[in-house]
C-alpha cells in the first residue's frame, strides 16, 4: 500500500472511531436530555399536582366557611322568627286567659288553688294573696274556706299566691309565673330533628 493509500486509511479509519464516538456521545448526551426532560416533566407534573391539591384544599375550606356562614345566617333568622312567632303566641294566649277569667272556670280554679293551699299548709300560718283585678271574688272565696285572702299590692296577671311565713314557702299559682315559665321552656317542634 502506498503512502496515500495508508492515510487514506487511517483518514477512513479515523474519522469511522469519530463518528462512532461522536453518535455515541450524542447517544448518550440524548438520553441525558431524555433522563432530564422526563425529571423535568415529573417535578412539574408533582407540582401541578401539589399546586391542585391545595388549590382544592382551599376552595374546600372557603366553601365551608361561607357555608357556616349561612348556615348561622338562616339558624338567625329561623330564631327570630320562633321569637316573632313565640311572642304572638303568648300574646294570644294572655288574651285567652283574660277571657278566661271572667268564667265561672276561673273562679272555681281560684277556689281549688285555695283549698290546696290550705292542705299544704295544715296548721301553719298562710296568708292567701289575689290578684288586684279579682278583688270583687275575694270576700266570697275567703269566706267559703275560712282562709286569710289579702289584695296584692301589684298584678299578677290572675291566679294566686300564698306564702306560709314560718316555713318561708312560697306557692306561686299566679298566671305571670305560669306565662313565664312556659314561655321560657317552650320551643318549637320542627319535626325533623
Amino acid at each position: 500500500m502506498t503512502t496515500e493509500e495508508k492515510l487514506k486509511h487511517f483518514q477512513d479509519i479515523c474519522m469511522e472511531d469519530a463518528r462512532d464516538r461522536s453518535a455515541k456521545m450524542l447517544d448518550d448526551y440524548m438520553a441525558a436530555l431524555e433522563k432530564s426532560f422526563e425529571e423535568h416533566t415529573a417535578d412539574a407534573k408533582r407540582r401541578a399536582d401539589m399546586q391542585v391539591a391545595m388549590e382544592t384544599e382551599k376552595l374546600e375550606r372557603e366553601m365551608n366557611k361561607r357555608l357556616s356562614i349561612a348556615q348561622l345566617d338562616l339558624k338567625r333568622e329561623v330564631s327570630h322568627k320562633q321569637e316573632e312567632l313565640k311572642d304572638k303566641l303568648f300574646v294570644e294566649l294572655k288574651d285567652l286567659l283574660e277571657n278566661f277569667m271572667d268564667t265561672g272556670d276561673y273562679q272555681r280554679l281560684l277556689e281549688s288553688q285555695v283549698k290546696a293551699a290550705k292542705e299544704f299548709a295544715g296548721d301553719a300560718e298562710l296568708i292567701i294573696y289575689m290578684d288586684p283585678s279579682d278583688q270583687d271574688k275575694l270576700q266570697r272565696i275567703a269566706m267559703h274556706h275560712n282562709a286569710t285572702i289579702k289584695v296584692s299590692e301589684y298584678s299578677f296577671m290572675g291566679g294566686t299566691r300564698a306564702v306560709i311565713p314560718a316555713k318561708h314557702i312560697l306557692i306561686d299559682n299566679s298566671f305571670e309565673t305560669k306565662l313565664k315559665e312556659a314561655r321560657h321552656e317552650f320551643k318549637f317542634d320542627l319535626g325533623g330533628k
